[in-house]
C-alpha cells in the first residue's frame, strides 16, 4: 500500500472511530432511525453542494437502483443497527464488535459463491466467535436481554457492511468516488424516509446531540465515504476493510477520553482475539492482492 493510501486509511480509522462516540450521544436523543436519516441526508446535501461548487454532475439517476441497494446495505441498515446497539452498549464495545466486519465479509463472499473459506479463514471465523464470547461472556457488565440484543445488532451491522463492501467493489466499478458517496447517502435517505417520519423525535434534543449528528454527517459520512470509496478503487475492498483493525482502537480512545467509559481486561483480550481472527480471515486474500 502506498504511503498516500496508508495515510488515508489511518485518517479514515480515526474518523470512523469517532462515529461511535457521536452515535452514543445522538441516538438516545434523536432515536436510532432518525439519527441515521439525519446523518445520511445531511451528508448527501453536503456532498451535492461540494460537487456543485466543483462544477461536477454526479449523474445519480443513471445508477439509482444500485444506489438504493448500496445505500441500504452499506449505510441505512448498519448505521441504524449500530445506533440501536449504542442505546445500551458503550461506544468502545460497539467499535470492537464492528471489527468483525472482515469476518462477515468472508462469510458474505462465501455465501455469494465468490470464494470458499480455506483453513485460514475458517480458523479465523472460529477464533472471531471466541473473541466475541470473551467480550460478552467475560464482562463485569451484566449480560441481560437488552445488552445481548444490542450485541446481535452490532454483529448484524458488521454482516451488512460485509455485503455492502462486496457490492460496492462490484457495482462501483467505473463510477467516481464522489458519485458513489452521494448515491449511497441519497439511497439510504430514501430507504429510511418512511421509518424516519414514524420515529420523528417528540422532544427537542440537546445541543450535544445536534453537534454529534453534524459530526456524524459531515465528518464521519461525507468526508469518510469519499476516502472509503477512493481506497476501494485504489487498493481493493478487503484491504480497505482492514481499517477495522484501527477503528476500535480509536473508538476505545474517544470513549474513554470523552465519555469516561471504563476499560476492562476482557475488552482488551477480546479485541486482541478478534484482530487475530481478522488477520487469519484476510491472510490468503492479501497474498492474492
Amino acid at each position: 500500500m502506498r504511503g498516500k493510501d496508508l495515510a488515508a486509511l489511518l485518517s479514515l480509522a480515526l474518523i470512523w472511530g469517532a462515529s461511535f462516540l457521536f452515535m452514543r450521544i445522538a441516538s438516545p436523543a434523536f432515536g436510532p432511525v432518525f439519527t441515521t436519516e439525519l446523518r445520511v441526508s445531511l451528508a448527501a446535501a453536503a456532498l451535492l453542494l461540494f460537487a456543485f461548487l466543483r462544477g461536477l454532475k454526479p449523474g445519480i439517476l443513471r445508477h439509482w437502483k444500485a444506489f438504493l441497494i448500496l445505500g441500504g446495505l452499506n449505510a441505512a441498515l448498519p448505521f441504524t443497527l449500530i445506533s440501536m446497539a449504542e442505546l445500551h452498549l458503550s461506544a468502545s464495545l460497539a467499535a470492537i464488535l464492528n471489527a468483525t466486519t472482515p469476518m462477515f465479509t468472508a462469510l458474505a463472499a462465501w455465501g455469494m459463491g465468490q470464494e470458499k473459506p480455506g483453513w485460514s479463514k475458517s480458523a479465523g471465523l472460529v477464533i472471531g466467535l471466541a473473541g466475541v464470547a470473551v467480550l460478552v461472556g467475560w464482562s463485569p457488565v451484566p449480560m441481560e436481554g437488552k445488552i445481548l440484543a444490542s450485541v446481535v445488532f452490532s454483529l448484524g451491522a458488521a454482516l451488512s457492511y460485509g455485503f455492502g463492501g462486496l457490492y460496492a467493489s462490484h457495482a462501483g466499478k467505473g463510477i467516481e468516488p464522489l458519485t458513489l458517496a452521494i448515491g449511497q447517502q441519497l439511497g439510504a435517505s430514501v430507504v429510511l424516509l418512511p421509518l424516519a417520519v414514524i420515529y420523528f423525535p417528540r422532544h427537542l434534543p440537546p445541543a450535544s446531540a445536534v453537534l454529534s449528528v453534524l459530526g456524524l454527517s459531515l465528518l464521519c459520512t461525507s468526508v469518510a465515504y469519499l476516502m472509503y470509496f477512493r481506497l476501494i478503487q485504489n487498493v481493493g475492498a478487503v484491504k480497505t476493510l482492514s481499517v477495522t483493525f484501527l477503528v476500535p482502537i480509536f473508538g476505545i480512545l474517544w470513549g474513554v477520553l470523552f465519555l469516561k467509559e471504563a476499560l476492562y481486561l476482557n475488552t482488551i483480550i477480546g479485541l486482541v482475539i478478534i484482530l487475530l481472527s481478522v488477520t487469519l480471515v484476510n491472510r490468503r486474500t492479501r497474498k492474492q492482492e
